[in-house]
């Protein structure tokens, strides 16, 4: 009886372990500025998207599957949404509950449109767009992805 108590508390635990981990929340550029500066030897892969977005939503188990593969590494994978703040509990939580997004999930809480510029020169507004960090360089890409694309990528900057 108490093994099978402690498998319970256990499984229930885990359940809201994975829950806290798709909880989304709210950053600023400057905030994501401030850890690309603290994770000298990290790349990251940020990726801009918007539940509305069918491109950005067809994308994203690209970027889930490339997290997974990269596992470990001195990589990290960063999800941030673009819609509107007020969407956060309505329609961008219950999206990435729904789409099993792990990992980092943010919203950018941002005006729209005021932070293209802040994020890239090179990014017009569209959406998808994937930053790419590594050693101190940066791409910008403003398309979608497929996972060989993205790999291919990550080699690319240095």
């Amino acid at each position: 009886m108490t093994n099978k108590l402690l498998y319970i508390i256990g499984f229930y635990l885990l359940l809201s372990f994975n829950l806290q981990a798709q909880q989304v929340k709210l950053i600023k550029v400057s905030q994501l500025e401030s850890r690309i500066k603290q994770g000298k030897d990290t790349t990251y892969v940020i990726n801009f998207w918007a539940t509305w977005c069918k491109p950005c939503v067809k994308e994203l188990p690209e970027f889930e599957k490339f997290k997974m593969a990269v596992k470990g590494k001195p990589v990290k994978v960063i999800l941030i949404s673009t819609d509107l703040k007020s969407k956060l509990e309505s329609g961008v939580q219950p999206f990435v509950k729904a789409h099993h997004l792990t990992g980092e999930v943010y919203l950018l809480n941002e005006a729209p449109n005021s932070y293209n510029e802040k994020i890239s020169a090179d990014w017009s507004g569209a959406l998808p767009g994937t930053l790419i960090v590594k050693n101190g360089k940066k791409k910008f890409h403003e398309a979608s992805y497929t996972y060989d694309e993205l790999v291919a990528a990550v080699k690319q900057v240095d």
